[in-house]
């Protein structure tokens, strides 16, 4: 069965035997790939490992490519639908930046260096038509990030004059170098600091140039008030009935 056939993967659930054949197919596919990236990886070794004839493999998907797109589409879509449900839920741009950097983080190296090099080279492959549908899955993922940025704009909390797309290129590619550092030299870094020093760092660029220095100079104009009010002697009205002079004028009468 030639592997270069052009067949569209399955997309609708299925049910009974069929559906379970292929949730196990797409289970061992992503073993595969992830251990031996798509070019060392065959539609034969997967039958294999299924304990399947190759030819079952070809009766679900026309190809190997398509194959590796569906596991990398169902990785995809997991991933979308937690960051579209949790990202919302949090109130600013900060918290939304630095949850979406742990996440990503997480959602790369969780599963080991050989799905983190897979879904970074697929996603640079020369198959346009390939290329086309990992572009749209990114699109979907980064999706909720777009939105808190353009609402960050409108809020006057993100610096004006840079694209909102050039600042999700910025947070997803230093990232990026991140995970290619794991997966060429095989040591995962601890997640939570890089996530840690990651969104302190891009954080720095996103803010106005001016935002710290007003939000000082705001935070001394109210120490001083407060200061003020604490140094100033109590006033009291002259015709306050809880006034001294009130109760004297009171009692003489």
């Amino acid at each position: 069965m030639p592997q270069n056939a052009t067949t569209k993967p399955p997309r609708a659930a299925h049910s009974g035997k069929s559906g379970r054949r292929i949730e196990s197919l797409l289970a061992v596919a992503k073993e595969v790939f992830a251990e031996k990236g798509f070019e060392r990886a065959t539609t034969l070794e997967i039958a294999q490992r299924l304990g399947v004839s190759e030819a079952t493999v070809f009766t679900y998907f026309g190809s190997k490519r398509e194959l590796c797109l569906e596991v990398i589409r169902r990785w995809y879509d997991q991933i979308s639908e937690e960051v579209e449900r949790e990202l919302p839920q949090l109130n600013g741009l900060r918290a939304q930046l630095a949850f979406t950097v742990r996440k990503h983080l997480v959602n790369l190296m969780g599963e080991g260096a050989g799905i983190c090099a897979l879904v970074l080279s697929e996603g640079r492959t020369a198959d346009a038509a390939f290329g086309g549908v990992i572009a749209d899955l990114k699109r979907r993922y980064t999706g909720p990030f777009m939105h808190a940025l353009a609402a960050a704009r409108e809020a006057g909390e993100l610096r004006d004059g840079l694209p909102l797309r050039l600042l999700r290129d910025m947070v997803f590619g230093s990232m990026e170098h991140v995970l290619w550092d794991y997966v060429v030299s095989g040591r995962k870094p601890d997640i939570e600091e890089t996530a840690s020093q990651l969104t302190d760092l891009l954080w720095s660029a996103f803010v106005p140039a001016d935002a710290s220095l007003h939000a000082l100079s705001r935070f001394r104009a109210e120490v001083g008030h407060a200061l003020r009010r604490l140094d100033a002697p109590p006033s009291a009205s002259p015709s306050s009935p809880s006034s001294p002079s009130s109760k004297s004028r009171k009692t003489s009468s």
